[in-house]
């Protein structure tokens, strides 16, 4: 079984009908006993999901708020990412996907080098500086209008 946030629990125990109260000092014993640990929860989720997915703060951030992370403890979490590590996994990102859109359109293949990193979370501004940084060191001029 994979770890679980404490909300996750809750949920579970209450489609199996187990009464609150009850539901309640589980938890609250599971969480004494380092059990349960939202923050470790979060803190290895991030690693994770960045790491091994690259996913961006913003995406890592909606996955861990639909798990019942409370937003303290999300915003903890993704904070411990640093903007550098953030841009260079995007970097790495792009570059891998690269080589499937060599000879399309420098439009097509910038909008698809975006979409990729917008379903990760990346912001437009870091998306666009990163897809122009590679596209240009591929000798590839690209336009200011990414329309």
């Amino acid at each position: 079984m994979a770890p679980k946030t404490r909300a996750q629990l809750a949920e579970a125990l209450r489609k199996r009908d187990v009464p609150d109260e009850a539901a309640e000092t589980v938890l609250d014993r599971f969480s004494e006993l380092g059990l349960i640990n939202d923050e470790a929860f979060a803190e290895a989720w991030v690693d994770s999901r960045h790491h091994g997915r690259g996913l961006a703060k913003r995406a890592l951030a909606a996955e861990l708020r639909h798990r019942g992370v409370d937003s303290e403890t999300v915003n903890e979490a993704v904070d411990r990412l640093d903007p550098d590590q953030e841009l260079e996994t995007a970097r790495r990102l792009v570059e891998r996907k690269l080589s499937s859109t060599r000879g399309l359109d420098p439009q097509v293949r910038t909008r698809r080098l975006a979409g990729m990193l917008a379903r990760k979370g990346y912001a437009p501004g870091l998306a666009f500086r990163v897809i122009r940084e590679v596209l240009e060191a591929e000798g590839v001029e690209i336009e200011d209008d990414f329309s």
